[in-house]
């Protein structure tokens, strides 16, 4: 069954602060967006000021071009879920093998233009794998349904990983991506831009929900 995480993707402490307030009365699985300014053109909140409430599962998508300066401060933190851009400049396969060692779930992202066959070693060791369909660094992407081919791509080196998908998730497309065997719909633009984002969320919950076929 699909799951709706809610994503902070935000560059101050003020608006951390502000964004885990907004979703703390809904939320029970969240995306937590890092950025290092270079990999994506964003700086995002720093490691050492992430924090959040105790009840929360939390997924880090670490959007920096060297992981081996992250991971050890994201183990500490004691996520759910670590993810790492297979397109950053580092060998992941023993950064993802560590992150598991702690008992963390490991995964790792592609962008738009990454295909899975081109990184099968990091499928075969991923628990997660981030179809990424958005802008680095900001709210409000598109989410390109073309990239649910990837699922089945994916799948078929990896059966049993998790499939989350980043990038324009909407009230509009969240059946078509819960239908398309995403597990885990991350969404941003569409409850940090709402008047009401419990509303939102209740009515994406709904249509993740919603039995029937495309």
């Amino acid at each position: 069954m699909s799951v709706i995480a809610p994503s902070i993707t935000v560059e101050t402490e003020e608006d951390f602060k502000a964004s885990v307030e907004r979703v703390m009365p809904f939320a029970q699985r969240v995306h937590i967006d890092v950025s290092d300014g270079e990999f994506s053109p964003v700086f995002m909140v720093g490691v050492d000021k992430i924090w959040w409430p105790r009840e929360w599962t939390v997924d880090i998508h670490a959007m920096v071009m060297r992981p081996i300066e992250y991971v050890d401060k994201l183990i500490s933190l004691r996520p759910n879920l670590i993810t790492f851009h297979a397109e950053a400049n580092a060998d992941l396969l023993p950064i993802l093998e560590n992150i598991k060692k702690h008992d963390i779930k490991a995964g790792i992202a592609m962008l738009k233009t990454t295909v899975p066959n081109t990184v099968t070693d990091l499928i075969k060791m991923a628990d997660h794998v981030l179809i990424f369909s958005g802008d680095l660094g900001h709210y409000g992407g598109v989410a390109s349904l073309m990239q649910l081919e990837k699922i089945r791509l994916v799948k078929a080196i990896n059966p049993n990983v998790e499939i989350g998908w980043d990038g324009g998730v909407s009230v509009d497309n969240a059946f078509t991506l819960a239908q398309g065997n995403v597990d885990v719909l991350n969404v941003g633009g569409a409850l940090a831009n709402a008047d009401d984002p419990a509303k939102v969320y209740d009515t994406l919950i709904s249509e993740i929900n919603k039995q029937g076929v495309i």
